[in-house]
């Protein structure tokens, strides 16, 4: 849906009135929202056991078909040439079985079931052959050698109240859509919750010649009353195996789900996989109550690490590394650079863990410097050397071994969304990740041909409101031309625990915004994650003030540092806490700077925040309850000040965001038409916090795009005849 309030200028008249005085600075860019939509997507690349295959996923949106098309590749890691396996949209879960070139993968059937199907890497012509199937939808497939011929499998489903896999395809259909509940969440995300749970459910996969044999799949969190995955972004981070058994993560039952963070560790011994009552063990992290993640067997399976945050009600907490040396003997984890002001002698915050080939060394993936970066140290928590960077450029997004001393990075970075990298871990690490570093293939190169290069992209660092330095990354239009100005994007991450890194989005593309003509300068203020947790816990109790100081400084800096930068032609924009801040902005003497401003799914009044679903989140932010701390929350509320509001202001809000409820985009749009400004509504019935459909993507990015274009004199990016987008109005004369 689209509403809006016309300005008084009509575009007509705008953009002759622009032609005319020549403030147009870039020609039609080539680089679009449909072209960057459109661009093929890569998966992770999965590497077989010697290292010298890879599999892959490509998916591929057509816009003149309006369809997505899928494919499962194998590429030689030696030259990055590659070949079809399956074009199939109904593979999933694909991976290596053993040390050949057979693979494993998940087919969904129409009955609501999952086979497992066994292929030749190098044969895609042959038949494929079953490998058993369950009763249900499953996902997150893992395997380990358990023995000659036989592996252990493990994999998540939802289950049913009495431990059985759910299957929505025999699910009966109530008489009533009615649902009622007596605790929280009621719901999560964008999903109301129901009776099923997620569960982790394991079993052996017996091989003779081409036969092979599932197990009985046992659920191994039967009658526990746990979850896991942890909902709702749990996958293959929230479990793993070996040899020895199962380890998984799951929040503490005894607590409110809603209110606290804490996850605890479980260790499930297993050496046949059959076993039939698993006896679930806890790990003891003495000082540590806060949420875990990221848990990996060593290669042997006798050692255990993970990540775990100490505070029970943080979830951007810093992660501390921890290990149990032996999962057969003591079971409580040690904490790697421990410090004894309990902070942590390392002040990173890894997401993602991962034995060395030998086990004597752990590769950690952390933010850093609004780099997505890859270190190393060693499995020896008494040792207090910090860790090396061994990958630094772009953004780390998986990582695995490659054969016996390598490791094949997945990566992506602001100028390709996805790169496959052979490093030697050794080499990159004395030389402080410059060289051991081989880049096999690189998905879009083809954008050089667009006039994209590094040689626009820039960052930098300025002082904040107080004892520190901000970053900010500038990007340029690949037209830009010394001497000339252009329009400012002025753009706020969200989070507020979150920052703008070296990454490749289809959501918030820097590159795209900029090659509509603009500077944009991307802000990574008070809050943000991978400048140390001082700058991350800086914002407690300071959503619009320290933050918000911080750009009010970085406007300054704009104005007294980049020479090519219209400020006069300023628009700002941003998503969740950046769309909180806009609207926040839009009520300071900052708002009044720029000729008009974006939110999107941000908050409108902090006083209503109980309407969202994860509770610790402002509790934490706030310091407190709403009826504790009620100054606290109205402090920096944005409704406080609607008086002030004035600059023209283009609002998305979607109906399945209940992270931020659609009543938040609602309330901003009605005050802004309630007191006569320029505006315009946008919202998705079938979106949630973010915009991910690709046909909805792009008349999100026509939307925003034109609304920002027509304040500062750029061209609308939609075409008068472009009748997709001209459907989604809902009254009024389109623009």
């Amino acid at each position: 849906m689209l509403f809006t309030m016309r300005s008084s200028l009509s575009l007509v008249a705008l953009l002759s009135a622009g032609l005319a005085n020549g403030t147009y600075t870039n020609s039609t860019p080539t680089f679009t929202p449909q072209a960057m939509l459109s661009s093929p997507r890569r998966g992770s690349a999965i590497p077989n056991a010697d290292g010298t295959l890879a599999l892959y996923t490509v998916a591929t949106y057509s816009f003149e078909e309006h369809h997505n098309a899928h494919e499962l590749r194998v590429m030689n890691l030696a030259n990055g040439t590659s070949w079809l396996f399956s074009n199939s949209s109904g593979i999933s879960n694909v991976n290596w079985l053993g040390d050949g070139s057979k693979i494993i993968w998940f087919v969904s059937e129409e009955d609501g079931s999952t086979s497992f199907v066994v292929g030749d890497a190098t044969a895609p012509s042959a038949e494929p052959i079953s490998a058993g199937s369950v009763p249900g939808a499953v996902d997150n497939l893992k395997l380990v050698s358990i023995g000659e011929g036989t592996l252990g499998v493990a994999f998540s489903g939802q289950a049913l109240p009495n431990g059985t896999l759910y299957n929505s395809e025999l699910a009966p259909t109530p008489y009533s859509t009615g649902r009622a509940y007596t605790k929280i969440f009621v719901r999560h995300w964008d999903t109301y919750v129901t009776p099923q749970r997620n569960s982790i459910w394991y079993a052996a996969l017996s091989t003779t010649g081409n036969n092979y044999t599932l197990s009985e799949p046992i659920n191994a969190l039967n009658g526990s009353g746990l979850e896991s995955p942890v909902p709702p972004f749990g996958a293959t981070n929230s479990f793993d195996i070996s040899s020895k058994g199962l380890s998984f993560i799951a929040k503490d039952i005894t607590l409110n789900q809603a209110t606290t963070t804490k996850s605890d560790v479980y260790y499930v011994p297993l050496t046949t996989f059959t076993e039939t009552s698993p006896e679930l063990k806890v790990i003891s992290t003495p000082n540590l109550e806060g949420a875990s993640d990221a848990v990996v067997f060593s290669p042997s399976g006798s050692s255990l690490a993970f990540v775990r945050m100490a505070h029970i009600s943080y979830e951007s907490d810093k992660n501390r590394v921890l290990q149990v040396a032996d999962v057969t003997s003591d079971l409580t984890a040690i904490e790697f650079f421990a410090s004894e002001d309990g902070k942590g002698a390392w002040d990173r915050s890894p997401s993602t863990l991962l034995y060395s080939q030998d086990g004597e060394s752990i590769y950690a993936v952390a933010e850093d410097f609004a780099r997505v970066r890859l270190f190393t140290f060693t499995s020896d928590p008494t040792n207090t050397t910090l860790p090396s960077i061994i990958f630094k450029d772009g953004g780390v997004t998986d990582l695995h071994y490659q054969g016996e001393d390598k490791l094949l990075i997945s990566s992506s970075s602001y100028l390709d969304n996805s790169v496959f990298s052979s490093v030697d871990p050794i080499v990159s690490a004395a030389t402080n990740a410059s060289s051991g570093i081989t880049t096999i293939s690189a998905n879009l190169n083809s954008l050089k041909a667009y006039g994209l290069s590094r040689d626009f992209i820039s960052d930098v660092f300025y002082q904040g409101d107080g004892d520190y330095l901000v970053h900010a990354w500038i990007i340029k239009p690949s037209t830009f031309v010394e001497g000339q100005k252009y329009p400012l994007a002025f753009y706020i991450h969200g989070g507020p625990q979150g920052a703008t890194e070296d990454l490749w989005s289809t959501r918030w593309n820097m590159a795209v915004f900029a090659e509509q003509g603009y500077v944009v300068v991307a802000f990574n203020p008070t809050g943000s994650t991978g400048f140390g947790q001082n700058i991350t816990d800086g914002i407690q109790n300071q959503w619009g003030g320290r933050p918000y100081n911080d750009l009010v400084k970085g406007w300054e800096y704009i104005e007294e540092n980049l020479s090519y930068v219209d400020t006069d032609r300023a628009i700002a924009l941003g998503a969740s806490y950046g769309g909180y801040m806009v609207n926040w902005i839009q009520g300071q003497p900052l708002g009044r700077k720029f000729k008009a401003l974006f939110t999107h799914d941000g908050c409108f009044s902090t006083l209503a925040q109980y309407s969202s679903e994860e509770l610790w989140f402002m509790q934490h932010d706030f310091n407190g309850t709403l009826w504790e701390n009620f100054d606290n929350y109205a402090r920096w509320n944005p409704a406080n000040h609607t008086d002030a509001w004035s600059t023209p202001h283009l609002i998305n809000h979607n109906e399945l965001d209940y992270r931020l409820p659609i009543a938040e985009g609602l309330a901003a749009f009605n005050v802004l038409q309630a007191k006569g400004i320029e505006s315009k509504f946008l919202s998705f019935p079938d979106e949630n916090h973010w915009v991910l459909n690709q046909e909805n993507s792009l008349v999100w990015h026509k939307t925003v795009i034109d609304w920002l274009n027509e304040h500062v004199g750029l061209p609308v990016y939609s075409s008068p005849d472009d009748t997709d987008y001209r459907a989604v109005l809902q009254n009024g004369p389109w623009i």
